[in-house]
């Protein structure tokens, strides 16, 4: 028949084709079938006789929990690992179930899964000792963190990474970024370091029951060998990059100077003796807690404290009985109004002005003016001995120090004053800001008529454009040397103090508010660079009492606080200011003014609670004015401050005197109470005569400026003795009396003074949005500071400030406390001990010259 399109015909061969291929795929079907039955008969009875072996194990395990094997058990395993395939280092095939949960740990020995008793078992831990030689040790985990990879290790056929003691994670990136790490962090050291983990790490002879000690040499030693011992392939390591990997710098190679001391003549033994008089009458004056911080708070995990999340909340406490009357110009506290017995006597003013007499003489001496020269060039001469001998070594313990460098240890700005605590740029940006936002905001009361912010500017002839650095003029420069009234006129924005009214004052129309605004972007600035902290003076006049609660009701609304912040109070001495306009009548109505209200504070807390509240902020009372104005020296008697009417100022030490009587006597009434302290930290030594020096050595905790000890080697040498805190500040100086290349601050930080670099004004002054680090730039430029130096210095900045004791732990280390090496912690301050133990030593070896041999060293610094 006619085929249809697209249809092929069958032929009978193809038929037949067709017909014998249906068989052979039953075939292939059969045995594909019987292949994969006999696959899985085979593999369940691998499985079974795996599973036997397992269990046999696990009673021999039961049986003999010794872990010692008879000779019968131990030749049967062998033979049974031997057949089952389980190398040397414990590797079962992956067939094997995981038999770990059963039998412990693998042998280290390599004897086979459970046996080798305590040698190969630590803690749960797979640890490999047969290392093929040429390779460094791996590094395995710490006992604390077997946890965290037990699942790991346990697998076999599983790659481990090895784990560094200073990496905590496993997964984490060796070249992973901690810039932005805190010091709290967790950096492990050797004291951290288990038994287990130096027996896994190469230090086998350690005993099972090794104490603390032996732990803490081993670990030293380990860390130490992994880093300089072994070599990679047979790469030795360079030595420099060998020490630079040290995780503890050894402090024990640097070269130490080994001065004895001298033999004094009898001329040198009247002198000594002199300046002994002088450091016993300083240590009568000075206020010191009964009680020092590190006893009332012992700090054991310095951590970052916790915030105060509620600075200015004041709870009810109640009135003490306490009475107090001011006498004479110093208050004098009763324990109540029928009891008159002084609870906290203070030596009175004739006795203070006979002790700086006496002072003054010494230090006018001509015998103990050579001595105290000789000593000092005698110190400087020995610092740059030991940085020809040791500066290599100083800089490699530095870099050894993990994460820590000068931009991140903490920097403390000791002397800056807040109405210039911004830079000019800052305040012409927040100036415009007002003119644009706020231009209908009244602002101010001149000549009977309230004026908005645009009316102000534009009585000035000025709008926002017109406005630029120059304009507002508040720069120091050739015309302010010496020149403190010009330097003054500075804080006027273009000149008119209108503009410095409204902006830079807090008891103003506005009370305050724009000043309280350009604080907290000053604050938020601080905050930000979170290594950078500062302590602001701030004034308070003495012309009505009332000015004490405006001060603390302008701290408290604006909510002006930080962790980065405390603040001082400044007294500036315009006693013949106030006189002229007729604010006061005598020189004790300044003294009521300040002091009055800090006593009613302190004795009824809620009679002023806000002042309450903000005192617990204030760590520091200072003086301030121009010390280049001439003034008469005070005698032994001098008038008391109700018969001081004249019209011309008192002398510094005269203001000096009666600022330290009475707040000797509230920090001793505070302290009872269990209230924060205030220490007397004046200006002195910027200008003006060497008396102020001698009057701040007597009463002062530190000092801010201390340019004129240049002048007199005897109250240098004393101030170094007493390590009386310097706050200099250069920049300030090089603007005002003294050129930058003769500022003193490297010869006194070579004799080894207490000294830290301060800003004063940034307004006036700096440049930049971190005037404490331009201060460090010039000066480590200009002077050739090293790291070393720059760290050193902004450690003692730390010790200065008055920030609380558990900040200092936190920032500078647990024991910032103790004297020397014990008290420092390169890994927060990045300052060597090598350079610690050198000015410690120095420092003592010097106190017992003047002591002669006899000087009774206390282990603690002085709060």
């Amino acid at each position: 028949s006619p085929l249809k399109p697209n249809q092929s015909c069958l032929t009978d061969s193809d038929l037949c084709t067709h017909t014998k291929m249906e068989p052979n795929i039953y075939q292939l079907a059969l045995a594909a079938l019987f292949g994969a039955s006999f696959v899985a008969v085979s593999g369940f009875f691998m499985h079974f006789k795996a599973l036997n072996l397992v269990l046999e194990r696990g009673r021999e395990k039961k049986d003999n929990p010794e872990g010692g094997d008879s000779p019968q058990h131990q030749t049967r395993r062998r033979s049974q690992v031997r057949r089952k395939g389980i190398d040397n280092y414990g590797r079962s095939p992956a067939s094997l179930p995981d038999a770990t949960p059963f039998t412990g740990v693998t042998d280290a020995g390599g004897s086979g899964v459970g046996g080798g008793g305590d040698a190969g078992r630590n803690n749960g831990h797979v640890y490999v000792d047969e290392i093929p030689p040429g390779l460094p040790r791996l590094h395995t985990p710490a006992e604390g963190r077997s946890s965290v990879l037990g699942t790991s290790i346990r697998k076999t056929g599983s790659f481990v990474r090895p784990i560094s003691p200073k990496s905590p994670v496993a997964s984490a990136s060796a070249f992973e970024s901690v810039e932005e790490s805190d010091d709290d962090d967790n950096m492990t050291d050797s004291a951290g370091l288990d038994a287990s983990y130096l027996q896994a790490n190469g230090d086998g002879d350690l005993p099972a029951d090794a104490t603390e000690e032996q732990i803490s040499m081993a670990a030293s030693s380990m860390i130490r060998s992994h880093s300089v011992s072994g070599d990679l392939h047979g790469v030795q390591p360079d030595p420099i990059a060998a020490d630079i990997l040290r995780k503890e710098p050894e402090q024990e190679t640097f070269v130490r100077l080994n001065v004895p001391l001298e033999v004094p003549t009898s001329d040198e033994v009247e002198a000594y003796k002199c300046l002994q008089e002088c450091l016993e009458l300083r240590k009568r004056y000075v206020f010191q807690e009964t009680v020092a911080p590190w006893e009332k708070e012992v700090i054991s995990d310095p951590s970052t404290p916790k915030p105060n999340l509620e600075p200015f909340a004041h709870y009810p406490q109640g009135k003490s009985e306490h009475h107090f009357e001011m006498q004479d110009g110093v208050v004098h506290v009763f324990p109540n109004k029928d009891v008159k017995e002084d609870l906290f006597p203070v030596a009175d003013a004739t006795t203070f002005f006979t002790d700086l007499h006496h002072v003054l003489k010494v230090i006018a001496a001509g015998n103990i003016r050579t001595l105290c020269h000789r000593r000092l060039v005698l110190l400087e001469q020995k610092f740059n001995l030991h940085l020809m001998l040791n500066a290599d070594k100083e800089f490699l313990a530095q870099k050894s120090a993990p994460h820590r460098d000068f931009y991140n240890v903490r920097k403390v700005d000791t002397h800056v004053h807040h109405s210039a605590c911004m830079n000019q740029k800052h305040l012409l940006r927040f100036i415009k800001s007002k003119l644009r936002k706020e231009p209908d905001e009244v602002v101010i009361f001149r000549d009977g008529t309230y004026l908005t912010l645009k009316e102000v500017f534009e009585s000035l002839d000025l709008t926002g454009y017109d406005l630029n650095v120059d304009l507002l003029d508040v720069h120091a420069d050739k015309s302010t040397f010496h020149r403190f009234d010009k330097f003054n006129l500075k804080y006027n924005p273009c000149g008119q103090s209108r503009l410095r009214e409204i902006f830079l004052k807090q008891d103003n129309l506005i009370q305050g508010r724009f000043l309280g605004e350009i604080t907290k972007q000053v604050f938020s600035d601080l905050e930000a660079s979170k290594y950078q902290m500062a302590e602001y003076r701030i004034s308070i006049y003495g012309r009505k009492m009332s000015e004490w609660d405006q001060l603390a009701s302008w701290i408290v609304n604006n909510d002006l606080y930080s962790e980065n912040v405390v603040w001082l109070i400044q007294l500036p001495r315009l006693y013949n200011i106030y006189k002229d306009m007729g604010i006061v009548t005598s020189f004790q109505n300044i003294l009521d003014n300040i002091f009055i209200p800090l006593f009613e504070a302190t004795v009824d807390p809620d009679s002023h609670p806000q002042l309450h509240v903000f005192l617990k902020q204030v760590v520091g009372f200072d003086l301030v004015d121009d010390e280049s104005k001439p003034e008469r020296r005070p005698t032994k008697h001098m008038p008391t401050p109700a018969q001081w009417t004249n019209a011309f100022n008192p002398a510094f030490s005269y203001y000096v005197y009666y600022c330290y009587a009475n707040m000797y006597v509230l920090n001793k009434l505070r302290e009872s109470k269990g209230m924060t302290t205030i220490t007397l930290r004046p200006h002195s030594g910027e200008a003006g005569d060497i008396d102020h020096l001698a009057a701040t050595f007597l009463t002062c905790h530190s000092i801010a400026h201390g340019i004129n000890l240049r002048k007199s080697p005897v109250l240098q040498y004393l101030y170094y003795l007493a390590q009386i805190g310097l706050a200099m500040s250069p920049l300030s100086n090089n603007s005002l009396f003294l050129d930058y290349h003769r500022n003193p601050f490297p010869v006194f930080f070579l004799r080894g003074l207490n000294v830290s670099l301060s800003t004063d004004d940034p307004l006036q002054i700096h440049l930049t949005k971190e005037p404490l680090v331009e201060e460090y730039s010039i000066a480590a430029s200009v002077w050739k500071l090293s790291s070393c130096d720059l760290c050193e210095i902004a450690r003692n900045s730390v010790y200065q400030s008055g920030f609380s004791h558990a900040l200092k732990s936190h920032w500078i280390g647990k024991d910032y406390y103790k004297r020397g090496p014990d008290g420092n912690n390169i890994h927060k301050t990045n300052v060597p001990h090598i350079r610690v133990e050198f000015r410690d030593t120095i420092w003592k070896e010097e106190m017992q010259q003047v002591y002669l041999g006899k000087a009774k060293i206390s282990d603690e610094v002085v709060p």
